[in-house]
């Protein structure tokens, strides 16, 4: 047996594992040691290549970038604890209420600015889950559209930033794109960072609020018994201004003032990702909604959140070095880079692969077990490294609604009332999966759409 075999064998049962529900970060750094003392015995691994292993962990944790995570993590679960997005669903909702799908409307517009203001989507599917389903069935929606809107706005956070999504990505993109530059003898490639990265998802991000708010107009028109208006007669009035005003304005300002930091190079995300998380809690304060035992529900879910995905980092760490030390990666770059199509057919075959994968592993898995090994040979092909991260981003937003292991469907699931079966959850996140392809497919023919925000701001 070859090391190049061996490594493909340690894959495969890695993802094996995963699919099983074995803890990720144990799972990546077991199987990774298994295999290195398997491969030692067998005279196909070096085990002094573990040596390099503290000193990747020592790079992880003094990387500046990851200090963005547990700020967003800590604004996102504020928000959440204050309700602002209760006092938003509910205004939105009587703005829209004489219009056919109006609930939908205003599910989306409220996902949209939570995905901007928290990047949280386990917090968004539940709050907005809790929120809007109840009315939305009691005024007649049908329940697959219901579940459907729900679960695709509240997924926005994935890709809209700020994302801790993105905040990930753009770190393991940066060390593919130096990877691939070696390959090249590129000695001074352009960085790939996360300020690029959210430049880059801000226009593809609204493109898909707009198709998923086209669909809701559509189905609004044309079918409109699945969404009925949650106002029949003129028994409620829509808010007042100076109410629309009092609940819209805090988060909006705090959008502006996180992201647009960001995008005017006032601030890295680290530096907006602290100011964040003071503007959620000013915003709690100002609401009259802070107390000892909110800040301390905050604090505990930061630290379980940031915990997870940290330890995920450093067993990720491990399986790359073993990875590699088997000569994965170079059989990997041989085998994508001889395929018929050149690097629009690798590209369509990573595509796909992470599209599968997502039917059965969560986000972080991937972007740490595939994105470091498939990243660098894709950019060598000459793939422009922001799009293919805006590419992999809503490739990896999928991961959450595809049936049957999507974190979102169980997320709604845990919340949604008896009445609603699991298969109609199912059934309603198909035509938001279509759309996500489309909008894969929008990209892939107008790159335009992820590079020319970035090529204005930072050229």
């Amino acid at each position: 047996m070859s090391e190049e075999i061996l490594g493909l064998i340690m894959f495969g049962t890695t993802l094996f594992l995963l699919m099983f529900g074995f803890p990720v970060a144990l799972t990546l750094a077991g199987s990774a040691l298994l295999f290195a003392y398997l491969g030692q015995s067998a005279d196909l691994f070096m085990m002094a290549l573990m040596g390099a292993y503290p000193q990747r962990i020592f790079g992880i944790m003094t990387t500046e970038t990851f200090v963005a995570v547990p700020l967003f993590i800590f604004m996102g679960v504020m928000l959440e604890r204050s309700r602002i997005a209760g006092d938003l669903l509910d205004t939105l909702g009587l703005m829209f209420g004489r219009v056919n799908g109006g609930l939908g409307f205003t599910v989306i517009i409220v996902g949209t600015l939570l995905a901007a203001s928290t990047g949280i989507v386990g917090a968004t599917v539940v709050t907005m889950g809790l929120l809007s389903l109840p009315p939305m069935l009691r005024a007649g929606y049908d329940p697959k559209l219901a579940t459907g809107i729900i679960n695709a706005a509240g997924t926005l956070g994935q890709i809209i930033p700020p994302s801790i999504v993105l905040i990930i990505l753009a770190d393991v993109l940066q060390g593919a794109n130096e990877q691939a530059a070696e390959m090249r003898g590129d000695l001074a490639p352009e960085p790939v960072t996360g300020i690029d990265l959210f430049a880059g998802a801000l226009l593809p991000g609204l493109m898909l609020v707009a198709f998923y708010t086209t669909y809701m107009a559509f189905m609004a028109v044309f079918k409109p018994e699945t969404c009925p208006a949650l106002v029949q007669g003129d028994d409620v009035r829509p808010p007042m201004m100076g109410r629309f005003l009092r609940v819209v304005l805090p988060p909006l300002g705090l959008i502006i003032l996180v992201l647009g930091s960001i995008l005017v190079g006032a601030a890295t995300p680290t530096e907006s990702a602290a100011v964040g998380a003071i503007g959620a809690t000013l915003i709690a304060a100002s609401y009259r909604r802070l107390n000892l035992r909110i800040v301390r529900d905050v604090a505990q879910a930061t630290l379980k959140v940031s915990t997870m995905v940290f330890v995920i980092l450093i067993g990720a760490s491990m399986f790359s070095l073993v990875f590699r030390g088997f000569g994965g990666d170079e059989m990997i770059e041989h085998f994508l880079a001889n395929l018929p199509g050149g690097a629009f057919s690798a590209m369509l075959l990573v595509m796909a692969v992470i599209f599968f994968l997502g039917f059965f592993l969560d986000f972080i898995e991937i972007i740490f077990v595939v994105i470091p090994i498939v990243a660098p040979i894709l950019i060598s092909l000459g793939i422009n490294p922001l799009w293919l991260g805006v590419m992999i981003g809503i490739n990896l937003q999928t991961s959450f609604l595809t049936p049957p292991f999507g974190f979102a469907l169980f997320y709604l699931r845990g919340v949604a009332p008896p009445s609603v079966k699991t298969l109609d959850i199912y059934k309603g996140v198909i035509p938001f999966i279509a759309i996500q392809v489309f909008a894969l497919c929008v990209l892939t023919i107008f790159p335009e759409i992820a590079t020319w925000l970035p090529s204005i701001l930072f050229r």
